[in-house]
């Protein structure tokens, strides 16, 4: 089978070795669209660390040249820069609750990251992603194409896991969107869910309660991980690679990022998630979908909640 890869080489910098930086350098390796990797993070030795395990594992991996350091000069010449660098969100805490913690570590990385890599893709995975990703546009003075977070991506596939098992078709083959914050104000797009055109509602096993159940699974997801296993990591790993593939791709996929929205059906000056277009240049094209009157409702309390976080 012929590869759609390109061939060419493409360098990841992870800032930030912690289970999700840890667990996206994992699925890079394994993967092998990334030909280069630098690993960052404030534990010199935690990074050398991770760089020393995943080296071991090349005689059965692509190959890749990975470098690890506590310096963020080491990003320079990458084409994405993945930031999962913060603290991480306790059981009992909201995303929300971060964000001064977060836009402090912001304040500090970003500009050394611009300066190394001024011409990088930032993605930005650390929470509060939405809040983060507006610090890391200010700070970086990045066009603002070439900076976005993973926003409700995540929360979308969640979605779309907990409906299959209720259809008993693959996830895949649904399509069913989280819009909004990455958070506890973002709010599913089930006006226009379907399965190839048909409606999620048309199907004998499905209703607004069974919906409403879907939905409530995927917003207490995260909460039942972290409780269970301490953090999130594998699955926004997988993200975290889906997303990569479409830029080195250039696949224009479609993924519900967190972008800054202008006039979003009257909604500006705040970032949080919508469906984008992914290419080798970042979001391409942010795209305005049908919504119901309730969604859009639903989308403005969602930019109304992040406001105040943004000054």
């Amino acid at each position: 089978m012929v590869s759609n890869k390109i061939s060419c080489s493409f360098k990841a910098a992870i800032v930030g070795c912690g289970s999700v930086g840890a667990s996206a350098a994992y699925a890079y390796v394994l993967d092998g669209s990334v030909t280069q990797m630098a690993l960052v993070d404030i534990d010199e030795g935690k990074a050398a660390g991770l760089r020393l395990d995943l080296e071991h594992a090349s005689t059965f991996t692509p190959n890749m040249q990975i470098d690890s350091s506590d310096d963020l000069s080491i990003c320079q010449g990458a084409n994405i820069v993945v930031i999962s660098a913060g603290a991480r969100q306790k059981e009992g805490e909201s995303r929300l609750d971060l964000c001064l913690k977060n836009k402090k570590i912001y304040a500090n990385i970003i500009p050394q990251i611009a300066k190394a890599a001024p011409n990088a893709i930032l993605i930005i995975v650390s929470n509060p992603v939405d809040v983060l990703t507006y610090e890391a546009i200010k700070l970086s003075g990045f066009p603002k194409e070439r900076v976005f977070g993973t926003g409700t991506v995540l929360d979308s596939i969640r979605l779309q896991f907990h409906i299959s098992e209720q259809l008993q078709i693959h996830p895949s083959s649904i399509y069913a969107h989280v819009l909004g914050e990455h958070g506890d104000t973002s709010f599913p797009m089930f006006s226009s869910a379907n399965v190839l055109g048909k409606s999620l509602f048309d199907f004998d096993n499905f209703s607004s309660e069974v919906a409403d159940k879907c939905y409530e699974d995927t917003k207490l997801a995260a909460y039942r991980v972290i409780h269970d296993q301490g953090y999130t990591c594998y699955s926004i790993a997988t993200v975290i690679r889906e997303i990569t593939n479409s830029i080195f791709e250039d696949k224009k996929q479609v993924f519900t990022l967190s972008v800054p929205l202008d006039n979003y059906y009257g909604n500006s000056d705040v970032c949080l998630s919508v469906p984008c277009v992914l290419g080798r240049g970042g979001v391409e094209q942010v795209l305005k979908v049908p919504l119901s009157k309730q969604e859009q409702d639903q989308l403005k309390t969602s930019c109304d909640s992040l406001k105040p976080f943004l000054n």
